[in-house]
C-alpha cells in the first residue's frame, strides 16, 4: 500500500456506506444474450412444427411401407411420438431399408417403431 489515501478502515467505510451491491442486475447482460438466443431458437421450432395428418390404419401403413420397400420410394413418416434428439420434429423423410421385428429401418440405419407411426406419405418420381 503505498498509497496514503487508502487503508483498510476507509476500504471497509467505503463497503459499509457507499456502495450499493446491485446484485444480479450487473449480471444480467450475460444471461439475456443467452436467454433470448434460446427464445429464437425455440420460436424457430414452433414454426417449423407439424400439422397432424389423419391416423391411419396399421393395415394402410404396412401396405405403403411396403409399396415404398419395393419400389424404393422416399417416405414421409409422421409421427405419434416426438423424437428425442429434436423434440418439435414429427416427420421423418427416409428410404425404408427393411424391417426388424416391430420396427422399420431407414435410412443411417434410423429403428423407427411401427406403432409410432402416424401416417405414410411416399414420394413418386
Amino acid at each position: 500500500m503505498n498509497n496514503p489515501d487508502f487503508s483498510n478502515q476507509r476500504v471497509q467505510q467505503f463497503f459499509d456506506h457507499d456502495y450499493h451491491d446491485r446484485g444480479m442486475v450487473k449480471w444480467q447482460g450475460f444471461y439475456l444474450s443467452d436467454h433470448t438466443a434460446a427464445l429464437h431458437q425455440q420460436a424457430a421450432q414452433l414454426k417449423r412444427q407439424v400439422c397432424p395428418k389423419p391416423q391411419q390404419s396399421l393395415p394402410i401403413i404396412t401396405r405403403r411401407l411396403a409399396e415404398a420397400y419395393q419400389r424404393d420410394l422416399i417416405d414421409t413418416l409422421q409421427l405419434n411420438v416426438c423424437q428425442l434428439e429434436d423434440p418439435h420434429r414429427l416427420e421423418i423423410t427416409t428410404h425404408i431399408l427393411g424391417y426388424q421385428e416391430d420396427n422399420v429401418i431407414g435410412d443411417e440405419a434410423q429403428f423407427i417403431p411401427l406403432a409410432a407411426i402416424r401416417h405414410v406419405d411416399y414420394q413418386t418420381n
